[in-house]
């Protein structure tokens, strides 16, 4: 366990930073190795993966709801050197995680051809993106209890170790899929579903990867059976907090299930390129996710330990760090957007909506960095249900007058991507002035009690008991 609430927030930040962003990008490269192998396929195989891959945004809002819940509770726990209190949360989130991954599986096996006909533009595109998702869905699934854990890491202020799981399975990811995609080495071509089960099975041993380090090296938390009896007390707690959060990344994938469905008038070419441009935009956006990330667990342990001036400084220097990456990217974008998607796709057509749409959008990412930190704060504080407001400003701001847009004559696909900039920069408006509303709220609450607090009163601090 690592204790957040001394030392220097710039060193903790850029400490748990590197390795959480060096995380999210593996996972990222994994769709793209994805769409890379499958580009050869054909323009449906492409549009069909990414459009299905979107589906991975309604899944990751449940994770979200796990994660975001054990990360806060934790990290409060911790910040009040309640070790037993972490330990209960922990394990509840486990079972939470296993139950959740049954619900992805059923899901995925009833949903995914009715989600991919509301999407799609033709009927290959609609069976490729079916096939995806049935053999994608184990990796989806599994991967709740892989976020449950790298969540308990984190609020401990640990990172290393999910870093270097995920790192490992992407490794298996990258080697299993052109063998299993195209063929090589075996002649035996699975086309796009070599593409989900090379996904599957690298989820699958970076979950026992993770599994076998919690059973031997993890120390602060662990596995404790007798905890693992549903506690609906327990369960509301983490919910209370996590299911905002959930609506975030739900409301992420209705912005993005509009944005394929209003280019589907263009073929599957331009929701091709849509799909590229948006996991490419995701992945250069990660460095500003991973700060933010990291701030989290520092807002949430000092928060624990009542200490609001040190949260506050969270926010300001973690704001600071993410839109200095965020300009550096952006101006890469601007001036450079065919060196980054080089080699995604063959065909002309699909790489010109690609590198315009990455020009556009890419306009976004100092507010989008703006709105990561303060997502993460709220997750601090353990107050999500603003994040879900902003979000939810976001979605009636831009999918109503997307739809809207679509219906005029002289409809173009930039006309979507403006109205993008714009919805982007309210929200990120929106949030600050609700993070620093709650601020006034919640952080003031320690100083006053601190005053009128005899001077030689001491704080009771619960003691630290090695688990059993």
């Amino acid at each position: 366990m690592k204790d957040l609430t001394r030392g220097s927030i710039v060193s903790h930040i850029l400490s748990m930073a590197p390795p959480i962003v060096v995380g999210m990008i593996t996972i990222m490269i994994c769709q793209l190795v994805d769409l890379y192998f499958v580009s050869g396929l054909g323009e449906a195989a492409i549009a069909g993966v990414a459009a299905a891959g979107n589906a991975g945004f309604l899944v990751n809002a449940l994770m979200q709801v796990l994660g975001v819940g054990t990360v806060a509770l934790m990290a409060h726990a911790v910040g009040r050197k309640d070790r037993d209190d972490a330990n209960l949360v922990f394990n509840q989130s486990v079972v939470l995680s296993v139950l959740f991954g049954i619900l992805t599986l059923v899901a995925g096996l009833v949903l995914s051809r009715p989600y991919m006909r509301a999407v799609a533009a033709d009927e290959a595109t609609v069976e490729a993106g079916t096939v995806y998702l049935l053999w994608f869905m184990p990796a989806l699934a599994l991967q709740f209890a892989t976020q449950v854990m790298a969540s308990a890491l984190r609020a401990t202020g640990i990172v290393r170790p999910s870093m270097l799981v995920q790192a490992l399975a992407v490794v298996i990811n990258i080697a299993l899929a052109p063998v299993l995609i195209t063929g090589w080495g075996t002649g035996h071509a699975l086309g796009v579903a070599g593409a989900g089960l090379a996904s599957s099975i690298a989820v699958f041993v970076g979950v026992l990867m993770l599994l076998g380090y919690f059973l031997k090296l993890e120390r602060y938390v662990a596995f404790h059976p007798e905890q693992w009896r549903p506690q609906l007390r327990q369960w509301k707690r983490i919910l209370n907090v996590g299911l905002p959060a959930g609506g975030e990344f739900a409301m992420i994938f209705i912005i993005m299930a509009v944005g394929y469905y209003v280019l589907s008038v263009f073929g599957p070419a331009a929701q091709a390129g849509f799909g590229i441009g948006t996991r490419l935009l995701g992945l250069i956006q990660m460095p500003a996710l991973a700060i933010a990330l990291a701030a989290g667990p520092i807002a949430g342990q000092n928060f624990g330990a009542g200490n609001g001036a040190r949260v506050r400084e969270t926010f300001v220097k973690a704001s600071l760090i993410a839109t200095a990456v965020m300009i550096v990217f952006m101006i890469l974008a601007q001036f450079a957007p065919g060196l980054l998607l080089a080699g995604f796709s063959r065909d002309q057509e699909t790489m010109a909506v690609a590198s315009l749409f990455l020009r556009l959008v890419s306009l976004n990412m100092v507010a989008q960095g703006l709105i990561f930190t303060c997502s993460s704060m709220f997750q601090g504080l353990g107050n999500t249900k603003p994040v879900l407001w902003t979000s939810a400003t976001r979605v009636l701001t831009y999918s109503l007058p997307s739809i809207w847009l679509s219906t005029w004559p002289g409809f173009r696909m930039e006309h979507v991507w403006y109205l993008s900039i714009a919805t982007t920069t309210l929200q990120a408006a929106l949030s600050v002035w609700l993070l620093l509303r709650e601020f006034r709220k919640r952080l003031a609450l320690p100083a006053q009690e601190k005053v009128a607090k005899p001077a030689n009163s001491e704080p009771v601090v619960p003691p630290m008991r090695e688990p059993a």
